[in-house]
């Protein structure tokens, strides 16, 4: 059987037109694969970024626009700035030391929003059966903390009240599981440390709380970016920060919730959680001049003490332009 020119004409024009329908549907994928980008967020086992992570509203949010969502845990906020820095996360959250050490160490970082102070949620604490009663003890012991997180300078200002000079104790840094350890063990006097580490302390280790934040610093949690991302994606920024307010006003009202959510995140026992969500603070804002005056009282006192190994302006690391 033969088929005229004609019917091979048609033929071919009718595949050339299916062809170029399959290759026009599958354009607008494409262009929407290439453009899909990722925004990669640290945090660390307990806070609102936590809370956001566990509800899933900002992965709604960002899907819209072809983003996707990627999360980190770390250890800690020195840990989580350093991986700001080199580029493997582009937004996090921190206590009030880390962006002042790693700001002091060349890190391209931007303050964007804090949350209120909340001293409650740090403390020094010995074992049940110390026989140290107050700070004024500490003087030639052994004290754990972390390296440049929130708690470093409440023990600079805790030593200070009570009348030691900090190098009148021996610091021992450690991240806060190993600090635990050695705490737990009696190889360290005292720990300083934040929650839920410390309520877990409480809770099952019996510690004792020598002295908290209260009257000695504001503890503010900060939410920073790295400035490259930051600068190519304020929209996005905006959009984080909007869906934190909204995850913290849900928080601030429904306490129970939060501590069941966060048992179930970091594994620990749903009273411990909610010992420190009842000392959390919850209202995140932009950054403002009042709090900017304050992270650089402390940036001040670690350069005096030569822990940072320069002096920082800490304006220099806040966007100029509003998001």
């Amino acid at each position: 059987m033969t088929i005229s020119n004609d019917k091979r004409k048609i033929r071919r024009q009718t595949l050339g037109l299916l062809s170029a329908a399959a290759l026009a549907s599958a354009l607008p994928q494409a262009v929407l694969a290439q453009s899909k980008g990722t925004l990669r967020i640290g945090y660390q086992k307990y806070g609102t970024l936590t809370i956001l992570k566990a509800r899933g509203t900002l992965e709604k949010r960002l899907a819209a626009q072809g983003i996707d969502v990627k999360w980190t845990e770390f250890p800690s906020g020195p840990v989580l700035l350093e991986g700001l820095n080199v580029g493997s996360v582009d937004f996090g959250t921190v206590g009030e030391a880390p962006p002042i050490f790693a700001q002091a160490a060349g890190a391209n970082l931007v303050y964007v929003a804090n949350e209120p102070p909340a001293p409650l949620s740090e403390a020094i604490v010995v074992p049940k059966n110390s026989t140290l009663k107050t700070v004024a003890d500490l003087k030639g012991k052994k004290v754990a903390l972390n390296k440049g997180s929130n708690v470093h300078y409440l023990l600079v200002k805790a030593l200070e009240k009570a009348g030691l000079d900090y190098k009148e104790v021996e610091t021992v840094f450690l991240p806060p599981s190993d600090a635990r350890a050695a705490f737990e063990r009696g190889s360290v006097d005292a720990w300083v440390i934040w929650d839920p580490f410390l309520a877990a302390a409480e809770k099952q280790l019996g510690a004792r709380i020598l002295a908290d934040g209260k009257g000695l610093v504001a503890n503010h949690q900060f939410f920073l970016a790295s400035r490259p991302y930051a600068d190519k994606n304020p929209d996005v920024i905006k959009l984080i920060i909007e869906e934190l307010v909204k995850v913290d006003e849900w928080g601030k009202a429904n306490i129970k919730e939060v501590a069941s959510i966060l048992s179930s995140q970091i594994g620990l026992d749903v009273p411990i959680v909610e010992l420190a969500a009842s000392r959390y603070t919850y209202g995140v804002t932009p950054i403002n001049d009042a709090v900017l005056a304050e992270q650089q009282k402390i940036a001040d006192v670690f350069a005096q003490l030569k822990l940072i190994p320069k002096k920082i302006t800490v304006r220099d690391a806040v966007l100029q332009a509003k998001l």
